[in-house]
């Protein structure tokens, strides 16, 4: 599983892992969705209906101390779920952050 995860997480991306009935995901998503972000550089993982989801939750657990969705990684690292993204993006704080990474068109 880690080495799943671990694909996933590149260092100029920002990689959501999310399932799609989960609220804060949408909010995420919402949030996410008003960045113009280069091809390639957003990248949505949906681990619902996966056989492999409780595993893949557990991991992520280990690696960023929450098993909830979801886990929204900016540039390799884990900066939480829906409402810290939304209150990165309410600060200004997160155009900052996706332009470090070069994220952005």
């Amino acid at each position: 599983m880690a080495d799943f995860v671990q694909a996933q997480i590149k260092g100029d991306q920002v990689v959501v892992f999310l399932k799609p009935s989960c609220p804060y995901c949408v909010l995420a998503k919402d949030v996410l969705s008003k960045y113009s972000f280069k091809s390639g550089h957003l990248n949505f993982v949906d681990i619902s209906g996966r056989d492999d989801m409780g595993a893949i939750q557990d991991y992520l657990q280990n690696i960023t101390g929450a098993r909830t969705v979801p886990r929204v990684f900016i540039g390799g690292e884990c900066i939480g779920g829906g409402s810290d993204v939304q209150g990165l993006d309410n600060s200004g704080k997160l155009k900052g952050m996706l332009q470090k990474i070069g994220a952005l068109q």
